[in-house]
């Protein structure tokens, strides 16, 4: 058994006690949720919750989360599931035993399924490995629930979670949030200098639309994020529809020897006018048809973290924003964990927030009188998880 019988009993009490609060504000029509400022929970919230789950995603519905912000690999057999890593992290994950193989042995002539485990498997242990190596059978194996991460010590742990397809994420959202109204922001892992760690462009491109178009969630209600901006330029020729996110930072924007950066799909910030740094990002990512810039709010090369002290480097500043709104982007920074960057950001009018603590930006939003999304009922949430997380358990 996967999962153990504590933890969803646990889930189970949680989901249907009484609990004395007033009752949640109704919620409104799915296209209504735009109008609210949009704090996004990053990977689901994983300074609250282990990253990338169901139980992940279920606490940003119920934190109020405008958006859940999350991450998809494609595996060697062609799923697209939801994980940000290019390979399962052993700070993160546990190997359980080897996958389990089908057999279909004849009896009386008629071929039955039987499941076995594959202790023969050679690509056992798991963890470690990139997904683009493994296949979903061998994912289904790990537990990535367990292990609470050094850097969020608040984080909830949920023993015994897998790692989901996209699929099942959308499934478990209906299920919580049966009008449709949570918005997404889904990022392809496609890592374009080391093209044998992941599966490539088209690969991600295809599947993840064809998961998107199936989903109980318009395309309207999805936004497609990359560091990889060959995967947008895709994107958008696949389908003119989707809204695209060019991610950005030090490390993709600049080639350390003044090189073209792989990452940005064969564009060089240098060829456009400028003048600056930050108004050259802007400009590039309106060149691939960007509709959101999502920039990292603080430098890499920051040797303090916050705005307050002496030496801040940011890498989101005012005049990328002024830019970028100017060329008819949105502009939503990245991951903005620190509440004096938070407020400087909303100073210069960023349209959205990508936090792990959505919410603790989403109480400083509405201090600031801008509107907020509704939470999602708790009872209902926790309901839906508990019968999604036993539907995996199953699995």
């Amino acid at each position: 058994m996967f999962a153990p019988l504590a933890v969803l009993a646990n889930l189970a009490s949680e989901a249907f006690v009484i609990l004395a609060s007033p009752a949640q504000q109704p919620l409104g029509a799915a296209a209504s949720h735009r109008r609210f400022y949009d704090v996004q929970a990053h990977r689901g919230g994983r300074g609250n919750t282990v990253e990338n789950t169901l139980p992940s995603f279920a606490w940003g519905l119920i934190d109020g989360a405008t958006t859940l912000e999350l991450d998809n690999g494609v595996t060697k057999d062609g799923h697209v599931v939801v994980w940000h890593d290019e390979e399962i992290t052993p700070a993160k994950c546990i190997d359980t035993h080897p996958a389990v193989r089908t057999l279909s042995p004849t009896v009386n002539g008629a071929e039955i399924d039987e499941e076995v485990q594959y202790p023969g498997d050679p690509d056992f242990p798991y963890v470690g490995k990139y997904i683009a190596n493994l296949t979903l059978a061998q994912l289904r194996t790990i537990d990535c629930g367990s292990k609470r991460q050094h850097g969020y010590p608040m984080q909830l742990t949920y023993p015994g979670t897998r790692i989901s397809t996209m699929q099942e994420v959308f499934a478990f959202a209906e299920c919580a949030d049966p009008q449709h109204e949570v918005m997404w922001n889904i990022e392809s892992k496609v890592n374009p200098q080391f093209p044998n760690r992941t599966r490539g462009v088209a690969d991600f491109v295809e599947r993840q639309h064809a998961v998107f178009n199936d989903s109980p969630y318009s395309l309207g209600a999805i936004t497609y994020q990359s560091f990889d901006w060959r995967t947008l330029t895709a994107m958008k020729a696949l389908d003119r529809s989707i809204t695209t996110s060019a991610l950005v930072d030090d490390e993709t924007a600049l080639a350390p020897d003044n090189s073209t950066s792989a990452w940005l799909a064969g564009l060089r910030l240098d060829a456009f006018p400028g003048p600056t740094l930050s108004a050259q990002v802007a400009q590039a990512a309106r060149h691939v048809g960007a509709d959101v810039l999502s920039p990292s709010a603080a430098s890499y090369r920051t040797p303090v973290p916050d705005p307050a002290m002496d030496g801040f480097v940011p890498f989101t500043t005012r005049e990328m924003v002024e830019e970028a709104h100017r060329l008819g982007m949105l502009v939503k920074p990245f991951t903005v964990n620190r509440m004096n960057i938070a407020d400087q950001l909303l100073d210069w009018k960023v349209d959205g927030i990508i936090t792990d603590y959505p919410n603790t930006v989403r109480r400083l939003v509405k201090h600031r009188g801008l509107p907020t999304a509704p939470k999602f009922p708790k009872q209902r949430v926790l309901a839906c998880l508990h019968e999604h997380l036993e539907k995996q358990r199953r699995a």
